[in-house]
């Protein structure tokens, strides 16, 4: 690859930029199970969490960008399909399952340590017989009911011994039944060949290249400091951060971004060049509104988000309810390139109706009767994603749905 020099955008090329490559500006670049594959193929994975409020993080994350996605269509590719699997990459996460020979050296790391590594080791050859007999099983099927010591607290030795057998590879998550998981072993769920893959990344140079330029497609535009982006990729203090990004800017596999009144420098994929074109060609990008996952890749890193957004977003649910701003699970607002507001649905199913318990545009922005007709729409489609029937705004809010509801 011939060496790619340093680049200016402006703000709004910038915005622009992320939100083409994300999937979130223009036309709907991913469609269908298909679709969903594509875009995690680009991020690399997505960040996984149970709560279930309005949609599961991951969920939220591709009813954004992937046009006519359904939760079914994760949960096939997952634990029908096999193309997909739950694992370690950014916290816990959903990645294709052709990245499993990448993250041997953490199921390696499990294998020789642990917190309860002894009791485990104990029984793990027994509750793999089990499953060998009696097909995948959670950890209420299995006994071992005794407590260990755990990462959090102490748990029972079954879902300490099912976690830790995970972790080590041994076990694959086979399917859920609403929050239990059952497990099986993996050699029951992918080929022989996949499973004994050696790692491509054998020394930890290469593999954190590897891992950084991972997260940089993630995010499409990313700055060498320290962010919650690097999660899960160990030993990475400033030194060997600044160590690969030099590595990779001199085999122009990233190259070097100015943004109008930044001082930090931005980076992005070398390949990704193609892309920036078209955006300093034609800005004129069709606007959509999308309600944005709370663990979205594109806010991983919150500082670059108020640089160049403006927008200051902090996932409330764990913060004391005395000391929330907005509420319980927010979700913010996306139009065109701009975040406008907040948001915080409910998804009731015993009503079967999604609940909009409120909304909070941002203080610059003047909601115009297109913009709610608009938001509108997007509160439809995000209630048919939720297998809901009906739609609820809250009785003070500034317009009836009837008369914009199609």
């Amino acid at each position: 690859m011939n060496k790619v020099e340093s680049i200016f955008l402006t703000n709004k090329q910038a915005r622009q930029f992320i939100l083409y490559k994300q999937g979130l500006l223009g036309n709907y670049k991913f469609a269908g199970k298909e679709g969903v594959l594509e875009f995690i193929r680009q991020a690399g994975c997505i960040q996984f969490d149970p709560i279930d409020i309005c949609g599961k993080n991951a969920e939220l994350v591709l009813q954004s960008r992937v046009r006519g996605f359904t939760k079914k269509m994760l949960y096939e590719l997952l634990y029908e399909d096999r193309k997909l699997i739950d694992y370690f990459d950014k916290n816990l996460a959903i990645m294709e399952a052709s990245d499993w020979p990448y993250f041997e050296r953490f199921r390696e790391e499990n294998r020789k340590g642990g917190r309860g590594r002894d009791e485990v080791d104990d029984v793990a050859e027994e509750i793999k017989a089990i499953i060998l007999e009696k097909g995948p099983v959670s950890s209420k099927d299995i006994g071992f009911n005794e407590k260990v010591d755990w990462y959090w607290n102490n748990t029972k030795l079954s879902r300490a011994a099912l976690e830790t057998l995970y972790f080590r590879g041994d076990l694959i998550v086979h399917h859920k039944n609403g929050t239990n998981k059952y497990y099986d072993l993996a050699e029951n769920c992918f080929p022989e060949e996949l499973l004994k893959a050696k790692d491509p990344f054998p020394d930890e140079i290469g593999h954190s290249k590897w891992r950084v330029l991972r997260r940089i497609s993630s995010t499409g535009l990313i700055w060498n400091k320290p962010s919650s982006v690097w999660l899960g990729i160990w030993n990475f203090g400033s030194r060997e951060r600044n160590l690969i990004f030099e590595e990779l800017l001199k085999d122009n596999l990233i190259m070097e971004v100015s943004v109008e009144d930044c001082k930090d420098k931005f980076y992005c994929l070398s390949k990704d060049i193609e892309v920036i074109h078209e955006i300093q060609k034609d800005s004129k990008l069709k606007s959509r509104i999308e309600l944005i996952a709370p663990l979205d890749n594109m806010t991983w890193d919150r500082n670059l988000i108020k640089a160049l957004y403006d927008f200051e977003y902090t996932w409330e649910i764990y913060t004391p309810v005395v000391k929330r701003k907005y509420g319980h699970y927010v979700l913010p607002i996306l139009m065109g390139d701009q975040f406008i507001g907040r948001t915080e649905v409910v998804a009731d199913s015993g009503s079967k109706t999604l609940i909009v318990k409120n909304i909070w545009f941002e203080k610059k922005w003047k909601p115009t009767k297109q913009i709610y007709a608009e938001l509108n729409r997007c509160y439809l489609r995000f209630m048919k994603f939720n297998e809901m029937e009906s739609l609820q705004y809250p009785s003070d809010f500034t317009f009836l749905a009837s008369d914009v509801q199609e």
